[in-house]
């Protein structure tokens, strides 16, 4: 059976290059980089250079980056400490954030009566400037923003300086998660004044089980987790070295490779969106994902027009052709909620339709679309 993988927006398959540097790390660098010995200094020294290497793709500090088991702990890391240790008496977020954003701030709305606000968001899942403009103006309370970078599920981006400039302005701090966007993106935070943002590995080709948090200097955030002086006392807990090399391997890679295999997946996604609407009348593009310009190259989220019945075996009968892809987006599928990213942007009767999201990697080629889409549309014509 042929196998396609369309959901690199859940997790990418590894790099070899980077197999290789955690296999050899694993191997030669096993201290405890909080050891005083050789061994634990050697581990160390791979550490920081691993953050250096890190820090320096975004033009930040090496200070500046705390190692994280991924984007979730990096979000929660940043939004409760800005209640808890910062004063933030208010959070302004969307309702189409990721459930690492949305479930925090719901728990830290319950437990310490924080106000929370949620911006509009347009038909194809942006940002209602104007609107967060307004909500930043009309309270004097220490408030937070949190506006993901990339949305997770249909692809939507932010002007992300414009979003972090607004909140400078206005006295608020701004939390992004930035999951889906960096590897893909050339981000400078000396430009864009965010003061934290989230980033996992496996989104960039490289491990599962990391990532890190930016936080910007002298912000005053505390740490999460307690029981070591690990990651400046901001996170304890002894690195995993192997899996933070391979993280600073893949971003390496990542925008080593960046132009050429952005312009790749722009053709994939471009002759994708062609073969659909050649293929299936009828088939919609939710959230603005077929506008280039203000989307993500690195996924489609597909309406199929067909009824509700029949949606139900579209993900099982794609599984059993050997394709990989998501209903939403990985943290949904299973679920048996909708998606609540969709359900703020679509129609009521598309949101009885079955939407599926695709997602590409440069390890994606053009004959697997052709594929895809062939089983697509033997399915709703049948």
């Amino acid at each position: 059976m042929k196998k396609v993988y369309f959901d690199s927006a859940a997790t990418t398959q590894l790099r070899s290059e980077v197999i290789r540097c955690m296999s050899e790390v694993l191997k030669t660098e096993y201290g405890n980089p909080s050891s005083t010995h050789s061994y634990g200094r050697s581990s160390k020294s791979l550490l920081e250079t691993a953050r250096k290497e890190i820090a320096g793709y975004l033009n930040v500090s090496a200070s500046e980056i705390i190692f994280t088991s991924g984007g979730t702990e990096a979000d929660n890391l940043a939004l409760q400490s800005a209640v808890t240790d910062l004063g933030v008496e208010r959070i302004i977020s969307s309702r189409i954030e990721h459930h690492a954003v949305l479930h925090t701030i719901e728990v830290l709305e319950d437990r310490f009566g924080i106000e929370v606000e949620f911006v509009r968001i347009k038909q194809t899942g942006c940002v209602d400037y104007d609107h967060l403009e307004e909500l930043l103006q009309k309270s004097t309370k220490k408030t937070l923003v949190s506006l993901m970078h990339v949305n997770n599920e249909v692809g939507t981006m932010i002007d992300l300086k414009r979003v972090a400039l607004l909140c400078k302005a206005n006295n608020a701090l701004y939390h992004s998660d930035t999951v889906q966007s960096v590897g893909h993106f050339t981000l400078d935070f000396q430009e864009i004044p965010v003061d934290f943002a989230a980033v996992s590995a496996h989104k960039f080709h490289g491990p599962k089980g990391v990532g890190f948090a930016f936080v910007r200097k002298n912000t005053g955030l505390k740490p999460l987790i307690y029981g070591g002086e690990q990651e400046r006392g901001l996170r304890a807990g002894t690195e995993p070295v192997y899996a933070v090399a391979g993280m600073a391997e893949a971003l390496r890679l990542s925008y080593q490779n960046l132009d050429k295999e952005r312009a790749y997946i722009t053709g994939l996604k471009e002759y994708f969106i062609e073969q659909l609407k050649d293929h299936i009348p009828g088939v919609k593009f939710n959230g603005g994902c077929e506008d280039a310009n203000g989307s993500t190259y690195t996924l489609i989220n597909v309406c199929l027009p067909i009824s509700e019945e029949k949606a139900m075996m579209l993900l099982f009968q794609l599984d059993l052709k050997g394709i990989a892809c998501s209903k939403g987006s990985a943290c949904q599928s299973g679920s048996s909620n909708g998606s609540h990213v969709l359900a703020e942007i679509q129609s009521p009767d598309d949101l009885k339709k079955p939407s599926i999201r695709f997602s590409f990697s440069s390890f994606n080629t053009k004959e697997e679309i052709d594929y895809v889409v062939k089983v697509l549309t033997e399915f709703v014509a049948s």
